[in-house]
């Protein structure tokens, strides 16, 4: 964080937009100031493109006439029913809103609202490091104006709330989660008094719609430390209430002296490494030599572009992979704590999961299910002798998603027994390399038999029926364990064969 001056906020604040609002202001009498977000990530050096205004009086007006000087090119939004507006346009976002004090009934976080000063607006914010605004008009052009002393919390590094955090809270329980997600993103500490009174609210998040807290979570999951998120849940009690399965897994059960390992922090030490890989990832994509040339920014990028990449829904993958092992969950005299067909458990969960969450229900989620379904194959594979076949069927059912399985399948891998860990990363090597090899000769991601449905029908004279589906699974089967090789004549040969003992005779041509 740095420490900056009237002088150096003024010289901060010298694009155009900020002084056509503040002489817009100016001609209409009122006061007007940048504040929240904008100004903690001025200070913080952080990028951000989210503008918000108050001014003291109406927000609305102060918009149209900030539309109005700068003209063709921006279009304004009016929000009649929320006193707000927006102008967009020559790439700026601009919010306006008229300073407003709020009272809140205990059922709604929809709060009753009234004309206010600026000190009742600053009040009626969730954080102190987002209460700070700077003023905007000409004569105070540059001014820092900060009641709550969020310079101070941004200096150590603490979330805390303006007012009595109870009351934050029960007013508005969302609030609650931004607190998680501030802390998550910024790497900063919930200041004790504040973290206390998360706990102690922690039931009225229950009247917060799904669709809210899933856009926390999905920030929670874009930051660079999501498992910390996690961790800020499950000690408050939030998770108990938004994310039970995953609550669940926490905790470990000892007998005769056996014990399994705590799965839930086993599941963040996991969400950790996959985060890890992409950082290395994207270091290594930074450093090629096309990179360094052309200044290209990475794919990888920040936030922002995690939220609309496939390493988003990887992260949930590892979250979820072992979702299904506390319903798995068995004592055998023998094995000690089990938990047999936990993946495929996990993979039925995760449609409900999605379905609760408001998370989306197409092909991410799939990409989700697919993961978590066939997280034990490569371990069960690496674990014992290395097989072309078993590598092919491994190929087969993951398809193009094989390379991010892999990578999940390694961030599994945190035993504190070092020895048995390198054997397992070692074998992964040796399952990799089979795989490059076995794609190369036997084209088998995404395959579909080479001999069709339609063909068979045909060449016996079959309506649909059980004999195509044992024939169609018959060559599948021979082409991965390795029986014939991924060819029509050859799968032919051998459809040809079947059929044969089957008591199916080739339709005369």
């Amino acid at each position: 964080m740095r420490h900056l001056t009237r002088q150096q906020l003024t010289e901060l604040l010298s694009a155009p937009i900020f002084h056509t609002i503040g002489q817009a202001a100016d001609s209409l009498g009122t006061e007007c100031y940048v504040v929240g977000g904008f100004v903690r990530d001025l200070f913080l050096e952080r990028p951000s493109k989210d503008i918000d205004v108050v001014c003291v009086g109406s927000g609305i007006e102060l918009a149209r006439e900030v539309s109005k000087r700068l003209g063709r090119g921006t279009h304004l939004s009016v929000f009649r029913n929320f006193g707000t507006a927006q102008v967009k346009g020559k790439g700026l976002e601009v919010e306006f809103v008229g300073a407003r004090r709020e009272s809140y009934s205990h059922d709604s976080r929809k709060p009753i609202v009234e004309d206010g000063t600026l000190e009742d607006d600053q009040q009626r914010r969730d954080f102190t490091i987002n209460a700070m605004a700077v003023c905007l008009n000409a004569e105070r052009f540059g001014e820092l104006v900060d009641p709550f002393d969020g310079i101070w919390d941004l200096e150590d590094r603490i979330i805390a709330t303006p007012l009595d955090p109870d009351v934050t809270f029960s007013d508005d329980p969302l609030r609650m989660m931004r607190a998680i997600r501030f802390a998550t993103q910024l790497n900063f500490e919930i200041e004790s008094e504040t973290f206390e009174a998360l706990h102690r609210n922690r039931e009225r998040i229950r009247i917060i719609s799904a669709e809210r807290i899933a856009d926390e979570l999905q920030k929670i999951m874009a930051s660079d430390a999501p498992a910390r998120g996690w961790e800020l849940m499950f000690q408050c009690g939030l998770l108990d209430i938004i994310f039970p399965e995953l609550a669940a897994l926490q905790g470990v059960e000892t007998r005769n002296g056996r014990a399994h390992k705590d799965n839930f922090w086993h599941t963040l030490e996991v969400l950790t490494n996959i985060v890890n890989v992409e950082l290395r990832m994207k270091n290594e994509e930074l450093q090629t030599p096309a990179n360094v040339e052309s200044d290209s920014h990475s794919s990888f990028g920040g936030e922002a572009d995690i939220l609309h990449s496939s390493f988003l829904w990887l992260r949930w993958a590892a979250l979820l992979h072992d979702i299904g092992k506390p319903r798995s969950k068995r004592w055998d005299p023998v094995q000690g704590w089990t938990f047999h067909n936990h993946n495929y458990l996990g993979e039925k969960m995760v449609p409900q999961i999605f379905r609760r969450l408001k998370l989306p229900l197409d092909e991410r989620m799939k990409y989700v299910e697919k993961l978590v379904g066939l997280h034990m194959r490569p371990i069960a594979i690496a674990d014992d002798e290395v097989t072309d076949s078993a590598v092919r069927r491994l190929l087969f059912e993951a398809g193009d998603d094989i390379d991010d399985l892999m990578l999940m399948c390694e961030a599994d891998i945190t035993s504190k027994n070092e020895q048995r860990k390198q054997r397992f990363l070692d074998n992964f090597q040796l399952v990799r390399q089979k795989l490059v090899d076995l794609e190369e000769r036997d084209r088998i991601r995404n395959f579909q038999p080479p001999v069709t449905g339609d063909e068979i029908m045909e060449r016996y004279g079959l309506a649909p029926s059980r004999p195509v589906g044992v024939l169609k699974e018959a060559v599948k089967d021979a082409i991965l364990d390795g029986i014939i090789p991924n060819d029509h004549d050859a799968a032919l040969a051998f459809v040809d064969n079947k059929a044969q003992g089957m008591g199916l005779t080739i339709m005369k041509s």
